[in-house]
């Protein structure tokens, strides 16, 4: 018999409304499974296994006097919410020893639009600071690991809600993408990550975010799975229909390796990432589209801009002076360049964004989609941007070295593909395409990028699943 974590998200959601499994069948066994793995995965920061069986057994009563068609979508399904946003009665660490950690008093608007559809909460998982970078390691818990390989880090900054959906610690995970915080641990993990085109998702706006970079999307092991998501952050819209029943049409696909922080931090991408390129450029063709060479031009303003205001945010936070010392290095110093940074200044950042947006849409308006690898490198090992890992071992967290710009540098020549699509409102897509080594027992995941016009999210996952059918890509 297979056993629940193997399901795809899709299928257990059939079995936990027909009730041919329970609600707290599905919670005790995904905690267990949580319980065995974490450790070493460090995925989650905190496990509400007591509210979880809790929720589980008012689902099961749900369900004991309604009818299947009548019980919410996600009806008993378990999940879990990256510990940047609120859960009522949990706290909420923001990845930071500079905060009080004291519990949420109500739900976020995105937890609140999950509990609706009928989820049971396993907990909260590993985020970095702030949400800040692009791998998930902080001062106050274990760094989350990649399934694929424990040495290597799952990305950031969803990467331990992307490392439990690669685990099978949980069935699916929404994330939250503000400059490649789903499609980046996704593209590590080997899942399919989606952020959706601004606006869609009404549960991402935030107050500290003035270029509205931020976007929820799903991580998750299939397309299905992530339609089958989409349906609840977007109520009323059916992708999973779209996905399920609809072929996309025959697409020019543009295809770039350019990138606006190349005139800053030039890079030269991995053989690994090339090779994932063609290996989607393969694929698409396969499936009756036309791909050709697109030159994209980027203003080489585009680094000190997208910086001045991704950071605003955190230069605004009420972290005490006396409690300061305690942020990361990076944390520490963006937050200082911040607030030392005028209004104006901001004000121009964000006219540049608009400008920049602008200009990028004309020249991505040409193609029906844009093709790029997903990451630039494979995935990096735990340590690596922040310099903390020597001789196999971590520094303890009091020692980090405090290279914030040599940081900041690693992130943008691993993940060169990503902010962009924030500044621009646009949907994309990261897709598992390639294994280096050849299969998943002896290799790391790298994946592509698909960017769509807006309102092309349904699209962008008929592709993913259309790719998806040509072969086993995941493990």
């Amino acid at each position: 018999m297979v056993e629940l974590h193997e399901l795809p998200a899709l299928g257990l959601r059939d079995l936990l409304r027909s009730g041919t499994v329970s609600a707290t069948e599905a919670a005790a066994h995904f905690l267990a499974r949580i319980g065995q793995q974490n450790q070493l995965l460090g995925a989650f920061i905190t496990v509400t296994a007591e509210q979880a069986m809790d929720q589980a057994r008012a689902a099961d009563a749900l369900r004991a006097h309604t009818d299947a068609d009548d019980l919410p979508l996600l009806h008993g399904m378990p999940l879990a919410f990256k510990d940047l946003t609120d859960v009522a009665g949990v706290v909420t660490t923001h990845g930071s020893a500079a905060l009080d950690h004291k519990p949420a008093p109500a739900d976020a608007p995105l937890v609140a639009l999950f509990k609706e559809a009928g989820v049971v909460s396993l907990g909260k998982t590993q985020v970095p600071e702030f949400g800040l970078t692009a791998y998930s390691e902080n001062r106050i818990a274990p760094p989350s690991r990649n399934p694929h390989a424990l040495s290597r880090s799952s990305g950031g900054s969803s990467g331990g809600s992307a490392a439990a959906v690669a685990a099978r610690l949980l069935p699916f995970a929404p994330g939250t993408d503000g400059g490649g915080s789903v499609r980046i641990p996704a593209a590590a993990c080997g899942l399919v990550g989606l952020k959706p085109g601004r606006g869609l998702v009404t549960a991402g706006e935030s107050a500290g975010d003035p270029a509205r970079l931020v976007v929820p999307g799903p991580l998750a092991r299939s397309a299905e799975d992530a339609a089958l998501m989409m349906d609840v952050m977007v109520p009323g819209n059916q992708y999973l229909r779209a996905v399920q029943q609809g072929e996309p049409p025959r697409l020019r696909i543009g295809v770039t390796l350019d990138s606006p922080w190349s005139a800053t931090f030039p890079f030269t991408p991995e053989r690994e990432a090339l090779d994932a390129l063609r290996a989607g450029e393969a694929l698409l063709e396969h499936a009756g589209h036309s791909l050709g060479d697109a030159a994209i031009r980027y203003d080489n303003r585009y680094a000190d801009a997208f910086t001045t205001a991704w950071t605003a945010g955190v230069g605004a936070a009420r972290i005490s002076l006396s409690r300061e010392a305690l942020l990361a290095p990076l944390t520490r110093t963006f937050r200082r360049r911040a607030q030392q940074r005028s209004p104006a200044k901001l004000a121009e950042a964000l006219a540049f964004l608009r400008q920049f947006q602008h200009d990028t849409l004309v020249q991505y308006g040409q193609w029906d989609l844009m093709l790029m690898p997903a990451l630039a490198q494979t995935p990096r090992p735990v340590g690596w941007f922040t310099g903390t890992a020597h001789g196999g071992e971590r520094w303890p967290s009091a020692q980090w070295p405090g290279d914030a710009d040599g940081d900041y540098r690693k992130q943008c020549e691993f993940a060169p593909w990503s902010s962009m699509v924030n500044v621009c409102g646009l949907p994309a897509v990261t897709i598992p395409v390639h294994w280096t080594g050849g299969a998943p027992a002896s290799g790391l995941p790298m994946g592509i990028q698909l960017v769509g016009p807006m309102g092309s999210e349904a699209l962008l996952l008929q592709v993913a699943h259309q790719l998806g059918c040509q072969g086993n890509l995941r493990p």
